[in-house]
């Protein structure tokens, strides 16, 4: 049973063994973690729960992660967004669509992704205060 001080991570990865990997490495860090295989999927999620992270590869069938964040912001404009990505040229587009978004490249050690989503919630923390 997870605390309501738990950050809720939506992950959005189209890739089964990777989503698998990243949903197992966050749950161990802590996180309570709903995944999807397609931004398609996750909209619905966005539109009825409250999720802290959106996690989103960029490159996915129906809705790239770019598009899923857009909706994101409009669903739920308090959700932090961080988009992994193994291609260089469409992490520079995230860069420019989504300022404010984390792009993490991949290949990445998952130490290095639990702590770039605490930062995250470290960032979020102090914001509040």
């Amino acid at each position: 049973m997870t605390t309501p001080s738990t950050p809720r991570i939506l992950l959005a990865e189209d890739e089964e063994a990777m989503r698998a990997y990243l949903e197992r490495a966050l749950t161990k860090a802590g996180f309570e973690v709903t995944s999807v295989d397609r931004g398609t999927e996750a909209v619905p999620l966005l539109e009825s729960e409250h999720f802290d992270l959106l996690l989103s590869d960029i490159v996915m069938p129906e809705m790239d992660g770019i598009e899923l964040a857009q909706r994101c912001a409009e669903l739920s404009p308090r959700t932090k967004v961080m988009f992994i990505t193994g291609f260089a040229a469409v992490s520079l587009r995230a860069s420019r669509e989504q300022p404010h978004a984390k792009v993490l490249s991949k290949p990445f050690h998952l130490r290095d992704l639990v702590l770039e989503v605490e930062r995250v919630f470290e960032e979020q923390r102090e914001a509040q205060i």
